[in-house]
């Protein structure tokens, strides 16, 4: 199941007069009997036939406690960020130096009404291209782009470090081994001290502060080549 704090997209394959009826307005609501699924690392709900939906006043008693985390979240720019963000393990492994915008999620910067735009967000990175031995060497030498995939609370997206900016990006290392360091730091991957011996390796990847910046590739259908680029971060040791 979801932890708590996590977004949670709920989908139907029927309707129900309830949902329709909040396209029209902000409401709150509780959803009772649904069922949730994994798919590709992101979480789903479903509503099934014997799924209920209420909706709720604003003198609800969960609703008044839910508006009172609400404004204590909005207030602090920790608290701010998905609760899912935060395990036990969270660790800044970036130094950002693009301080002017406000944080946000990856769902908040895919629904954003302009297609350009700049954002700092807390994200994870469980993908990345290259990734084998032959891959990295050719990250060495400065000569293809870095491609990876980052994941919040919210949504996945492929983000792209500019082959310029990957001497930046790794700290002004771009040695094969620096680089293999850090990406398995970026990735979760554990050093082989710090794996039992026979025990199966497990990625854990830390969660990181990094700057987006999103363009496009045609300038004819901006939205639908719309794609992702990562600068002002830099890994730190």
């Amino acid at each position: 199941m979801p932890i708590i704090g996590t977004v949670l997209r709920i989908f139907s394959d029927m309707p129900i007069k309830e949902v329709s009826h909040m396209q029209n307005r902000v409401y709150w609501a509780r959803f009772c009997n649904i069922t949730c699924k994994e798919e590709f690392g992101i979480w789903k709900g479903i509503l099934l036939a014997s799924s209920k939906v209420r909706l709720l006043s604003h003198e609800d008693g969960s609703v008044v406690d839910r508006r009172k985390m609400y404004a204590i979240r909005k207030a602090n720019q920790v608290l701010c960020q998905p609760m899912a963000s935060f395990p036990s393990n969270v660790t800044v492994l970036s130094d950002v130096e693009y301080e002017e915008e406000w944080h946000s999620t990856l769902m908040q910067s895919l629904t954003h009404k302009e297609v350009t735009h700049k954002l700092k967000t807390l994200a994870r990175v469980v993908g990345a291209y290259p990734c084998q031995a032959s891959g990295l060497r050719l990250l060495s030498t400065g000569n293809i782009h870095l491609r990876l995939t980052l994941e919040d609370p919210t949504a996945r997206i492929h983000a792209y470090v500019h082959k310029n900016y990957l001497v930046q990006f790794f700290g002004g290392f771009l040695t094969e081994e620096a680089i293999t360091k850090k990406m398995n730091k970026l990735l979760g991957i554990p050093e082989p001290e710090d794996s039992e011996e026979g025990a199966p390796l497990t990625r854990n990847p830390p969660w990181i502060w990094c700057c987006l910046t999103s363009f496009y590739m045609d300038k004819n259908n901006p939205w639908d080549s719309r794609k992702y680029r990562i600068f002002a971060t830099e890994m730190r040791d």
